[in-house]
């Protein structure tokens, strides 16, 4: 009996405290894409998932779906994070669901980054917050990561030719890391 190999499961997570929002619409867009080049099992979350469950300061007080967010993030095998910029850094709460995470959880795992904000002043948020942010969990940051301004992505759909190729390319990356974990896991395992 050959066993079929389980597909890697993919949470896309957007500190989007409302709905519609862009800084969802752009982690979903990275996970189509990188459904286009692999097979994923594929789950969304943003912040309204986690209820008002997020203000508390110790993991064991967090509401049920706030738990569920947090152990979704622990247990995928690869991670597309979004948060909008708000006065130069990450959004608040996107730092503070990290906050509840095991860093052994992420160690290694493969994650691709992205953000939204109001201008091109805010988009080196990723890399001067958001990567230093998953280096101290030794995560596996695709070296391409994704910023929309308001003139990126207008009515559900990306306007800005260069990011299309910057969703492929951030995607790509994600699949290679994916693959790379999975051949490094079997060998662990073998």
């Amino acid at each position: 009996m050959t066993l079929t190999p389980r597909l890697p499961r993919v949470v896309a997570f957007a500190a989007s405290a409302k709905r519609p929002a862009r800084t969802r619409f752009l982690v979903e867009a990275v996970a189509a894409e990188l459904s286009r080049l692999r097979r994923i099992d594929l789950k969304v979350y943003d912040l309204i998932d986690a209820g008002p469950g997020l203000g508390v300061s110790r993991r064991e007080d967090l509401t049920l779906p706030a738990a569920r967010l947090v152990d979704a993030i622990e247990n995928a095998d690869a991670l597309i994070l979004g948060t909008p910029v708000y006065q130069g850094g990450y959004a608040g709460l996107f730092k503070h669901v990290f906050d509840f995470v095991d860093p052994a959880k992420l160690a290694g795992r493969p994650v691709v980054l992205t953000a939204t904000g109001g201008g091109l002043r805010h988009s080196l948020v990723v890399e001067h917050s958001m990567r230093p942010l998953f280096g101290f969990f030794a995560a596996h940051v695709a070296p391409t990561s994704v910023y929309a301004g308001p003139d990126c992505i207008a009515h559900d759909a990306v306007t800005d030719p260069a990011m299309v190729g910057r969703i492929a390319a951030a995607a790509s990356e994600l699949s290679a890391l994916i693959e790379v974990a999975r051949a490094a896991s079997a060998g662990a395992a073998a």
